[in-house]
C-alpha cells in the first residue's frame, strides 16, 4: 500500500467557553448545542496567526458521538483574513462519550477526533489555500480542542 503524500498545514489551537454553550435541544438530526469559540491561535510553515471568536455548531448522536461543524475567521500575522470551515467527528470507545459528556478529560487513546477542512481568502498572498484538501486530528483539552491539519497531495 502506497502512502499518502500529506504536509503538515498547521496546528490550530482553540479556546471554549464550555459553560456558555446554547442547549438548541432534541432536532430531527439529533440534539444540537452550539459551543462558542472564544479565540486561539495557528502555526505552521506557511501560515501564523490568531483565531477570531467563532462557533462550534455540533450534534449529540445516540451514542455520545459527536458530529461537529465549525467556522471560523482566522487573521495571519500580516493581517490577511482567512475563512476556515471543518466538519468531523469525535468518537469514543466504551463509556469515554459518556464520560466526555460529564466533563471528563479523556486520555487521547480512548477516542477519536478527525476533521475535513476547507480554507477561503481572497488575497493573493494566500490563493493557495483554496481548494486545498486538509484532514487533520485532534486531542481534547481543559480549554478545547487542538488540532494537526495536513493538506493532501503537493501545494
Amino acid at each position: 500500500m502506497e502512502n499518502l503524500p500529506h504536509s503538515h498545514l498547521l496546528t490550530l489551537t482553540l479556546d471554549v467557553d464550555f459553560a456558555s454553550t446554547t442547549q438548541i435541544g432534541k432536532t430531527p438530526a439529533g440534539q444540537r448545542v452550539i459551543a462558542p469559540v472564544t479565540g486561539g491561535h495557528f502555526d505552521g510553515p506557511r501560515l501564523r496567526g490568531t483565531v477570531a471568536p467563532g462557533s462550534d455548531w455540533f450534534l449529540v448522536e445516540p451514542d455520545g458521538s459527536l458530529l461537529i461543524d465549525v467556522r471560523l475567521t482566522l487573521t495571519t500575522e500580516d493581517g490577511v483574513a482567512i475563512y476556515l470551515s471543518y466538519t468531523g467527528s469525535m468518537r469514543g470507545k466504551g463509556d469515554a462519550m459518556a464520560r466526555f459528556a460529564n466533563g471528563e478529560l479523556l486520555d487521547e487513546a480512548d477516542y477519536n477526533l478527525i476533521t475535513q477542512a476547507k480554507l477561503e481568502c481572497g488575497d493573493k498572498r494566500y490563493s493557495w489555500v483554496n481548494g486545498l484538501p486538509v484532514v487533520g486530528v485532534g486531542k481534547q483539552t481543559v480549554n478545547g480542542p487542538v488540532y494537526s491539519l495536513f493538506a493532501i497531495g503537493a501545494y
